[in-house]
């Protein structure tokens, strides 16, 4: 059988790329499936759930009394105006430090810039432990505060390094070009370096994004107020069956059975992540890539 060659590089048969696709489909299915039984077992009726056990993957109908009891008590709106306050402020606020940080990095006039730049990694490879981050947080007033959620993870090592490689490689002579015209370091960074750091911007930005939106665990140390709790939390409340919260605010004896409740307010966490990453998607690659390739 002979093989077709495209550019001087023999291509597989037709048995090869078939079993890729199978795996490949395998693969995906792996991960839609999950995803669309927990859809499923949110919108199906009470019944359907007793019956297959708690996971639905083929609802009978549509029944959104899961999504109405979740929204009804103010419980979980209130931790998704939350969870979007500290995503959305703490990413502005990360990125604003850590492009500025590693541009101060990147740039060979800085005579600090060495010591810095090791004491970036040595936070990288060595972390301080829940204890003293806590003691810290404690000294500095930020208990049962929101900024607790943003201030002690507003800087993250490995994408400042990210960003140091990117403006590394961005050539001198247009930096050059805009001190000569009588721009200051600021006015350089935000004119120049910054539009043709778009790609990188968006990739740390998303990284930011996710973590912030995921985080749970800072706010069960720091915030003993629930009203204060972010979506992610209230997501493990009811994920571990703790009635206390439902009970005092939502009517445990109203509420659809728990399994439907866990996927409804499963799928109110990922929506929000999974409408940003396709606008961003095309960048990550570009950007990860470019920024680490020569760093």
């Amino acid at each position: 059988m002979s093989q077709k060659i495209v550019q001087g590089v023999p291509m597989p048969g037709w048995p090869m790329r078939a079993f890729k696709g199978l795996v490949l489909l395998v693969f995906c299915a792996a991960v839609i499936i999950p995803f669309v039984g927990v859809i499923s077992t949110s919108v199906a009726p009470n019944k359907q759930i007793n019956e297959s056990g708690g996971l639905v993957l083929f609802p009978k109908s549509v029944n959104f009394a899961a999504y109405e009891s979740l929204f009804a008590g103010g419980v979980v709106t209130r931790a998704l105006f939350v969870s979007i306050f500290v995503t959305v402020v703490g990413t502005l606020l990360s990125l604003t430090v850590s492009c500025l940080l590693a541009y101060a990095l990147s740039r060979p006039g800085f005579s600090a810039g060495r010591p810095i730049l090791l004491v970036v990694l040595f936070s990288m490879l060595f972390s301080p432990g829940i204890i003293p981050t806590y003691l810290v947080v404690k000294g500095v007033g930020l208990l049962d505060s929101i900024w607790a959620l943003i201030v002690p993870t507003m800087v993250s090592a490995f994408n400042v390094i990210v960003l140091r490689a990117f403006f590394m490689n961005l050539p001198n002579e247009i930096t050059e070009s805009a001190r000569i015209d009588g721009a200051g370091e600021l006015k350089t960074f935000g004119y120049i370096v910054l539009p043709l750091s778009k790609a990188v911007l968006s990739v740390i930005g998303l990284f930011y994004a996710v973590a912030y939106w995921n985080a749970f665990f800072s706010a069960l140390l720091y915030l003993n107020d629930s009203k204060l709790w972010p979506l992610q939390l209230v997501l493990r409340t009811y994920v571990i069956n703790d009635t206390q919260l439902g009970s005092a605010e939502l009517g445990t004896e109203l509420l659809p059975p728990q399994a439907s409740i866990q996927m409804a307010i499963l799928v109110v966490s990922i929506v929000p992540i999974l409408i940003i990453y396709p606008f961003l998607q095309r960048h990550f690659a570009k950007g990860v890539l470019t920024g680490a390739v020569k760093g």
